[in-house]
């Protein structure tokens, strides 16, 4: 069989492109990442340590013009939760314009400028985005399924917690695919039970299965242009009405509750650890012990604003350190450095309590061991990236169930 084209935009250092190449059923023809705020393009610089400069853009994606991206089967991305309200441009009544710099918009152009646009997509977000905003629940993910139904696409979205399904890190993100009308897939959601789809035979259900409950279902239309959408979607709502799983076809949803069914092997956080090969840098000093315990613990107190204006401020504990028998905690963009911090991860071990290095870092999110290893790139830096990774065993699961549905 032949391998499936890919565009990975949004690549960072290359967590779709290793998940989905493990197997040879994929290849990358061309990928993009650009870090908007940053001068030194790190994240682009590991990529192409990686998989190599070719066919590889570092440049600003809603620069970069449709007709430089090829043609591929499947396009894929990462890209980040922002504020997706739509209006009518001034100068064009009928033209749509998102707020400047939020990235959706360049895959709803590359989309919807191709001649061929891809047959798949893949794409992944915080499970916020179900959510967002808190004035609107849900408003700006029915602005994107709605801009994907008029581009041709039916959706089925889950939102996966790689630790649910044996995999070393409590990471919840959603996932979606996108399936063009051109393809079978597509046909086989029109024609199907949507709820089946949900629960048993859709492609993500065969890639992570779900126990067969009753929860109750939401079935809606989402009517109207993109502007009267941003507009007025749930604006009286106090929830969302999307929920973990769900499909979208015709400008129909059909969602529901759905919980994981795994009883495989579970990874845990003392798995991947590299005991006796840390250097002293990632060792907590002594003095630094009552800073990272009061920043860990459990908080009942008055603070005072910058205003002036006083406040009672109370948070839960944490455990502290961190449990080594469970999969770790979510990594976060800021687990890296040294200074004392409520949310890095600290493991007791039998030199002293200590933070994670750039390896254990990015086993939790499954990446090979110095993937992110180059000159002039700080740990800080390494950690940051896996903040924003993706769990690479969720990419290959997917990946291999809708390569699987493809060429059944």
């Amino acid at each position: 069989m032949e391998k499936l084209r890919v565009i990975e935009l949004f690549a960072g250092v290359g967590g779709f492109r290793l998940g989905l190449e493990k197997k040879g059923k994929y290849k990358v023809v061309w990928s993009n990442q650009w870090e908007p705020s940053t001068k030194t393009q790190h994240a682009s610089m590991v990529y192409e340590k990686c998989f190599g400069g070719e066919n590889h853009s570092n440049a600003d994606i809603s620069q970069v013009p449709t007709s430089d991206v090829p043609d591929a089967d499947v396009l894929v991305g990462g890209f980040p939760c922002q504020d997706y309200s739509v209006a009518t441009t001034l100068q064009n009544s009928k033209g749509l314009i998102g707020k400047k710099g939020v990235l959706w918009w360049s895959i709803n152009r590359i989309l919807s400028e191709k001649k061929t646009p891809p047959k798949y997509l893949f794409l992944e977000n915080v499970d916020r985005l179900l959510k967002s905003p808190s004035t609107q629940r849900g408003r700006d993910f029915a602005i994107m399924l709605k801009s994907l139904d008029e581009l041709g696409y039916a959706v089925e979205w889950r939102v996966i917690n790689a630790a649910d399904y044996g995999m070393p890190q409590r990471r919840r993100r959603v996932f979606f695919l996108g399936y063009h009308k051109s393809t079978s897939l597509y046909k086989s959601i029109k024609n199907g039970d949507k709820v089946d789809w949900i629960h048993n035979s859709g492609t993500i259900a065969k890639a992570f299965p779900v126990k067969n409950m009753s929860h109750p279902r939401n079935s809606f239309s989402i009517d109207g242009d993109l502007v009267a959408l941003s507009e007025n979607f749930n604006k009286e709502g106090k929830l969302s009405p999307f929920q973990n799983s769900g499909v979208f076809i015709n400008g129909q949803v059909f969602t529901t509750k759905t919980a994981p069914n795994y009883d495989g092997p579970n990874a845990i956080l003392g798995d991947i650890l590299q005991n006796g090969k840390v250097t002293r840098d990632f060792f907590i000093p002594e003095a630094d012990f009552p800073k990272w315990a009061y920043l860990k613990g459990a908080k009942k107190e008055m603070r005072t604003a910058k205003s002036g204006f006083e406040y009672k401020y109370s948070e839960g504990g944490m455990i502290f350190p961190d449990a080594l028998d469970k999969a770790s905690r979510t990594i976060i963009t800021g687990e890296g450095g040294k200074s004392p911090s409520r949310f890095k991860h600290v493991v007791q071990t039998k030199k002293g309590l200590r933070r994670l290095t750039p390896i254990e870092l990015e086993r939790l999110n499954m990446f090979p061991d110095n993937h992110t290893l180059l000159e002039g790139i700080s740990d800080t830096k390494r950690a940051f990236f896996m903040g924003n990774a993706l769990v690479v065993g969720v990419v290959e699961k997917i990946g291999e169930s809708l390569f699987q549905r493809i060429n059944s």
